[in-house]
């Protein structure tokens, strides 16, 4: 049989609901095996660095199976999400670095929820390799570890033994996907309705909300930002606004790349589409008034623009967002 390590990191802020969600999620697989007159494919057990790890200020505890010392070999760990004070997180963990650098050389594959992947990357293990993470983290996880793939709009990644997912829930996912890997079809879909998990995502990029990358301490970049968001219905041309700050558009491009992660163009688009939505969301606005409102005039372009960076068309979008509560 097969040893599951879901491990339990140091830190009062982390999440322990995708501790416990993966340890149900596998654990119902097991036993649904059993059930079937077939072995169990994993012993599970959740590793910690102490006897005992609380969150959410005390309110919780959980006590692992064993201590991070005591495993010396496992074939697949689950790093679950951590506290978003990256810093002290990392930092609290740094044994568990070591230990998953030396588990994947004896060929363990590893999984990261959510923003596990801060601790995942800081193994160097997927540097050049496909990540994705929480869409609110992807540009401090882009920043800290520029040599990996980012991948942000990506619900899951899974490259040569190394998974990783996006944000939240969204764990429940890679749960799913993990089972169908290691246990077959028919026992994923079996979980998948049981825990009413929706399967056939791909992507986290509806949910996304575009809040601009600023902390680049660029000052004129800064301020060419500042002066595309104040203008999202006016006419765009990034020439137009490197002559309003007196810059070439060759240094401009340069700079602007460097410090959001984005071309001028891009970074317009993004926020142009970014406007398009709240107003999806809450108005009553026609799709097309709501297209001139945030810049555009083409309605294939828009539309193109709309699904490039959502996945989903303005109409869908609407659908899906408007009406919460019936």
């Amino acid at each position: 049989m097969k040893h599951l390590t879901i491990l339990v990191p140091e830190g009062k802020g982390n999440n322990i609901s995708s501790i416990a969600g993966a340890y149900k999620i596998f654990s119902r697989a097991n036993d649904f095996r059993s059930l079937n007159g077939s072995r169990p494919v994993f012993t599970i057990e959740l590793v910690g660095l102490s006897g005992s790890a609380t969150f959410y200020d005390g309110l919780f505890s959980v006590r692992p199976h064993k201590q991070l010392r005591e495993v010396k070999s496992t074939d697949l760990i689950i790093i679950p999400s951590l506290n978003h004070a990256f810093d002290e997180a990392l930092k609290q963990n740094s044994e568990l670095v070591n230990w998953l650098k030396e588990q994947h050389a004896k060929g363990a594959e590893i999984a990261s929820i959510c923003t596990g992947a801060f601790l995942l990357a800081a193994t160097g293990i997927i540097d050049g390799k496909k990540c994705s993470t929480h869409w609110a983290a992807a540009d401090e996880l882009r920043k800290r570890y520029p040599t990996i793939n980012l991948q942000p709009d990506l619900l899951i990644t899974d490259e040569d033994g190394i998974y990783t997912n996006g944000g939240a829930y969204s764990f429940l996912n890679l749960m799913i996907y993990l089972v169908e890997k290691f246990y077959g079809r028919e026992t994923a879909i079996y979980c998948s309705k049981v825990f009413q998990i929706d399967t056939g995502r791909d992507s986290q990029a509806s949910f996304a909300i575009f809040n601009g990358q600023k902390r680049h301490g660029d000052d004129l970049v800064l301020a060419a930002q500042e002066f595309m968001e104040k203008r999202v219905a006016e006419k765009f041309s990034v020439d137009g606004l490197c002559d309003t700050f007196r810059i070439g558009r060759r240094s401009f491009d340069r700079r602007f790349l460097r410090a959001t992660g984005n071309s001028a163009l891009e970074y317009m688009q993004r926020i142009r589409i970014e406007t398009a939505k709240k107003a999806l969301e809450s108005s009553v606005e026609t799709v097309a008034e709501i297209m001139y409102g945030s810049g555009y005039s083409d309605a294939k372009a828009f539309r193109d623009v709309f699904r490039k960076i959502t996945g989903l068309s303005p109409a869908e979008y609407r659908l899906k967002y408007q009406q919460l509560v019936f």
